[in-house]
């Protein structure tokens, strides 16, 4: 199993923490065999949490050029049109996934195209699935134009665990439907806002996949 880059120094950190506390317990002859044996198991499930979360999954992106790919695996939370104040700043439909802290964190560009814009927000750390999350967290917003379909934008947005967004797109850069652009550090949602004809393919409380899963397709 390949794992991600961003967490190589969480991984290390989180190596050299397990086999410190782990010499120090099989050191103590006080402590009984049985709690030796049970606080290594649950640091060592603690250990393999963490080395699953940062997983590589291998995806193929298949859509088409009318389809939008969901950005990361997760649940949707939300599909409603709402007004988008940062960038368009007006009505656009919103589709947004909520991801746990067991699902694969890499962001995927959802289109093709050309990034238009890019800004980083620093913010709070409310639950992810908070209305002001959108708003109010840590967040980054990304926009890319796609050559027919005009521009979509998404945003990753920080929750309650996490405290590190990565956004690797900037602007004028070139965005291939399915190829990574980002990756969140624990809990977290990716917003995907769409022009109002656009017809979304998901529904409230659906499970998606990142790079494989088609969200919406664009109105032909």
């Amino acid at each position: 199993m390949r794992l991600h880059r961003e967490g190589t120094p969480t991984l290390l950190l989180s190596t050299a923490v397990l086999c410190f506390a782990l010499f120090a317990i099989w050191n103590r002859p006080w402590l009984p065999l049985w709690s030796s044996v049970l606080i290594t198991v649950a640091l060592c499930a603690v250990f393999a949490i963490i080395i699953w979360f940062f997983r590589v999954p291998t995806r193929r992106a298949t859509a088409g050029e009318h389809e939008v790919l969901s950005p990361c695996d997760g649940k949707v939370v939300v599909i409603e049109e709402v007004h988008e104040p940062e960038y368009f700043k007006d009505k656009r439909l919103q589709v947004s996934i909520f991801m746990s802290p067991l699902n694969v964190h890499i962001n995927y560009h959802p289109i093709s195209g050309t990034t238009t814009y890019y800004k980083y927000h620093p913010g709070k750390y409310l639950v992810a699935w908070h209305p002001k999350s959108s708003t109010e967290n840590e967040r980054s917003t990304v926009v890319v134009e796609h050559p027919v379909h005009g521009e979509v934008l998404f945003r990753q947005i920080a929750g309650a665990l996490a405290r590190r967004i990565c956004t690797y797109s900037h602007e004028g850069s070139a965005a291939k439907q399915g190829e990574e652009f980002g990756f969140i550090k624990f809990g977290s949602r990716v917003d995907v806002f769409l022009p109002l004809d656009a017809q979304v393919n998901v529904a409230i409380g659906q499970l998606v996949r990142g790079s494989a899963t088609v969200i919406a397709q664009f109105n032909r």
